[in-house]
């Protein structure tokens, strides 16, 4: 059914947005829906200018807009945060920041699904014509042509880098870095839509999105939360930890274990769930952050993580943007502390994050919102043919090169099988 009304919504909007929790279960945070497609851009907001502050515009847009909204945020706001920068190759070039009110949104419960746009806070009309015309709607795959992937980064260059980083936590500038690398290719032409389908078969993920934004596109399979609200509570879930899939259903429960049990992975944990504590209490009411699950292991096809829960509730003095913008970027993918770990990212790393390690999500009528965390996920811009992924691990004292460096490509493996990439 998604397939149909993916392909008829790229025929017909260059603003998409179709978030699928791929059926998850268990998840006591989840909007209740298992997919949202949104679709049209009645009114949108794309700060392009560093001197635009991107969240005072999203918080005054939330306030106009009593609607439906979806948009991501950028990695790179974090020049706007902090004194930082981003100097780095952009082979992307998506904007810091894009939201939108949707002219149609699709709201997928199990067997149901309504189809409208709002009037004040109700959905009218249940449009029959406008479903079976999309949900009928042909497919015509595109081609797929996606010449040798190159790595940004040489693995012994990696190698170097991790050692300088360690270096940096032995002198104590910081305790941890999530150092990321680039694979890419510059003549890709891929349906993004047929890639977004089968990167969510291989890989099925809670937080999966498509994007699209005129000719650029976000084909991800994220496992990770970044934050969300229900009602005054926020709910952070940081994932730090990761171990291979095993072959069999005995192997699995013993790596399983062993990722529980691995020291260097619960101190990487413990050490992101302290920042997200951080984060959480700049707009905390007092004596409301807690952990609510440390240490979870969690299974998905390719890999084991290791998820931890942090929750608050906001304090009355601040608006929902601003707890937004005081946990963003998200610890999980920065290090502690942040603004010197984001630092030594920027000295370390050869290319510009743009939306990775970003958050893509939405905000409802009631304000309730939910923003995954951009990893294991595919960017093209397909007027350039330029087709990017990144992969990346957490940094500390313990860490050894070249198993940071497996871990990279244990990560990227979900997007490299879709595309047929060889990264060996």
């Amino acid at each position: 059914m998604y397939s149909h009304l993916l392909y008829w919504a790229k025929e017909n909007y260059t603003s998409i947005v179709f978030l699928n929790s791929n059926q998850a279960t268990g998840d006591p945070y989840s909007s209740g829906f298992d997919a949202i497609l949104a679709v049209g851009a009645r009114k949108h907001i794309c700060p392009h200018e560093d001197n635009i502050h991107a969240f005072s515009a999203l918080k005054e847009f939330a306030n106009q807009n009593k609607d439906w909204i979806f948009g991501f945020l950028s990695y790179d706001l974090k020049n706007q945060l902090e004194n930082l920068k981003s100097e780095n190759f952009d082979g992307i070039k998506m904007p810091l920041m894009h939201f939108f009110v949707p002219e149609i949104v699709f709201l997928f419960k199990k067997n149901e699904v309504n189809i409208g746009t709002l009037k004040g806070n109700e959905f009218f009309g249940m449009h029959e014509k406008l479903w079976d015309k999309a949900s009928n709607f042909t497919i015509k795959t595109g081609n797929r042509v996606v010449a040798e992937f190159a790595h940004r980064v040489k693995r012994d260059d990696y190698i170097r880098n991790v050692e300088k980083i360690k270096n940096h936590i032995q002198k104590g500038d910081i305790y941890e870095a999530n150092y990321c690398i680039e694979f890419y290719s510059e003549k890709a032409e891929i349906d993004p839509v047929d890639a977004y389908l089968r990167l969510s078969y291989n890989n099925p993920a809670p937080f999966s999105c498509f994007y699209r934004m005129d000719e650029k596109y976000l084909i991800s399979s994220s496992p990770e939360r970044f934050l969300a609200a229900r009602g005054k509570k926020l709910i952070s879930q940081p994932i730090k930890g990761t171990m291979k899939r095993g072959n069999t259903p005995d192997e699995d429960e013993r790596l399983k274990s062993k990722l529980f049990n691995n020291p260097k992975e619960r101190s990487e944990n413990v050490m992101i769930v302290d920042l997200v504590r951080n984060d959480l209490s700049r707009s905390a009411k007092k004596g409301t952050v807690k952990v609510e699950e440390l240490f979870g292991i969690y299974t998905y096809p390719w890999v084991h993580q290791m998820i931890s829960t942090v929750s608050s509730t906001i304090s009355s003095n601040f608006h929902f943007v601003d707890a937004i913008k005081l946990a963003f970027p998200m610890g999980s993918m920065t290090g502690a502390p942040k603004i010197r770990a984001m630092e030594i990212i920027e000295e370390s790393e050869a290319t510009r994050r743009g939306l990775y390690s970003g958050a893509v999500g939405y905000i409802d009528p009631k304000k309730d919102f939910d923003f995954n965390v951009i990893i294991r996920s595919i960017l093209y811009n397909c007027t350039d043919k330029y087709l990017s992924f990144m992969a990346g691990s957490a940094i500390t004292i313990d860490s050894e090169p070249e198993n940071e460096y497996e871990e990279c490509l244990l990560k990227a493996a979900s997007m490299a099988h879709i595309l047929d990439a060889n990264l060996y």
